[in-house]
């Protein structure tokens, strides 16, 4: 019996048949991201999974070593007790990024204009609706942030730099925006981190960049609160520039994204 003829090729295509593993991944995998299971929990021990799954033990370790390379569960081997449960997470994700930016060549530069694609956005939706109830909690950030640099405690303070962004960003509501957002800043801090171990700085420059960061966070604030947009988008834009003009400088900015380090 013919099934179609020789330009249809729909109809030859090899058809994948789930293996059983792969169908209790599923199903772990769905009762995980639907909240079913929560951080932290356990699941039950291999033996009654078997038992309620109709499933041999290598079916069941093949299904865990599927969740584990996703991060879903960790598995203490030689425990008596179930592999414990992980919600999906942005830095496994930013990691899988990492793979996909670094193997297209894409450069420093390019993720940092990403970013100055979609904060100078943020600012705008923000400073329209005057910080839309997210000021009090950057204005606790911020004294927070001052009180790292009076206690002389840089590194934190950079820290922080990381969740300023963050809750500039996760202050709009708009999950998607945030989740990528928090994406293209875990792989720029890598970065960062890189490049501060190449270019040394003195402590006295360090502090005096920190302060001038700081200023620069409070003025944005000030901006969004007063429900001046353009001039608050303006200045977030500037910011930013000066900030990817500091980070891509001496050569960083053609360095292909390194994800593996």
């Amino acid at each position: 019996m013919q099934l179609g003829n020789d330009d249809d090729t729909s109809l030859t295509t090899r058809i994948h048949v789930p293996k059983t593993s792969e169908i209790v991944a599923d199903k772990i995998r769905a009762q995980i991201i639907r909240g079913e299971l929560n951080e932290g929990d356990t699941l039950p021990p291999e033996g009654q999974l078997m038992d309620s799954l109709g499933i041999s033990r290598p079916t069941l370790r093949e299904a865990f070593r599927i969740l584990e390379a996703e991060g879903l569960i960790s598995v203490v081997r030689g425990s008596r007790t179930g592999a414990k449960v992980h919600k999906p997470s942005v830095d496994l994700v930013s990691r899988y990024a990492g793979y996909m930016l670094e193997a297209q060549g894409t450069t420093i530069a390019d993720l940092y204009q990403a970013r100055l694609a979609i904060e100078p956005s943020v600012v705008r939706w923000l400073a329209t609706d005057k910080g839309g109830g997210a000021i009090v909690r950057l204005r606790k950030l911020l004294a927070e942030m001052a009180a790292l640099l009076e206690e002389d405690k840089l590194e934190e303070f950079i820290e922080k730099v990381e969740v300023f962004h963050q809750a500039l960003v996760a202050s709009t509501g708009l999950k998607t925006l945030t989740f990528m957002s928090r994406m293209l800043l875990n792989l720029a801090a890598k970065h960062q981190r890189e490049f501060q171990r190449r270019h040394v700085r003195t402590l006295e420059a360090r502090r005096k960049g920190n302060r001038a960061g700081l200023r620069s966070y409070e003025k944005v604030v000030d901006l969004i609160e007063a429900g001046q947009v353009e001039e608050a988008v303006a200045h977030w834009r500037l910011h930013l520039n000066n900030a990817n003009a500091t980070w891509t400088s001496e050569g960083e900015g053609s360095r292909v994204v390194d994800s593996l380090g």
